[in-house]
């Protein structure tokens, strides 16, 4: 088996989110990318990212921004999908998530939001982005 950097034609290579506290991402994602298994990747004053395998994902203030809140509920991006690993992995990061600036979502559903055959968590952090945390079975 290879290092899980080879490429995979379709496969996603990196994703860019603008956000408008890069400090307050870092918080947030940083914490829940490193219990994923990502990796610290590359750094600059306006960025971060981090990788796993041959996928990156960049978070960003750019200073081309458009605006200073994230909607999901507009077009666009309305969240990111993690495999999370098994159910009891999914329960440890949604009981963690609040000290690193995430809230549950559908805490009347969890964890079958998604339906009765989905076990996940569901997360908003305080600038407006989601995060789903899919176990698996």
């Amino acid at each position: 088996m290879g290092s899980g950097r080879e490429a995979l034609t379709g496969g996603l290579h990196h994703v860019e989110v603008w956000v408008p506290d890069l400090a307050a991402a870092e918080h947030s994602w940083g914490w829940l990318l490193g219990e994923l298994g990502w990796e610290i990747f590359q750094e600059w004053p306006a960025g971060r990212s981090w990788r796993l395998g041959g996928t990156y994902l960049v978070l960003e203030e750019s200073p081309a921004m458009s605006g200073r809140r994230h909607d999901r509920h507009a077009p666009g991006l309305n969240h990111l999908a993690f495999h999370a690993g098994p159910p009891a992995a999914v329960d440890r990061l949604v009981a963690a998530a609040p000290t690193y600036g995430w809230t549950l979502l559908f805490p009347d559903r969890h964890p079958h939001a998604g339906g009765p055959d989905t076990y996940a968590g569901y997360l908003t952090d305080n600038q407006g982005y989601e995060v789903e945390l899919v176990a698996t079975r």
